[in-house]
């Protein structure tokens, strides 16, 4: 299926490094939540002091995509947030 195709499905993937704090995990997933959003994929790993969370969420519109990371960003003891976008075929109905 060509990438114009309107079926396609864009998965957003928030890559978000901060300080290693017990809050930072919930807080991340607060964002998701209070949109009656599952994230697709959770993911999180601790090297010392730091903290990778990474999250993907298949089918948000791109501004709320946006505005999620935007909000992430303000999020308390993080340091910075990186996004990327995947396109998926969507499947056949």
């Amino acid at each position: 299926m060509p990438a114009s195709d309107p079926r396609s499905v864009p998965t957003y993937c928030f890559s978000v490094f901060a300080v290693s704090e017990a809050s930072v995990m919930p807080r991340v997933l607060e964002l998701f939540v209070k949109r009656g959003l599952v994230p697709s994929r959770f993911d999180a790993a601790v090297a010392g002091n730091d903290l990778a969370v990474d999250v993907q969420w298949g089918g948000l519109e791109a501004d709320t995509a946006a505005h999620i990371a935007a909000c992430l960003r303000n999020v308390v003891h993080v340091e910075r947030v990186l996004t990327a976008v995947k396109s998926h075929a969507a499947e056949a109905l």
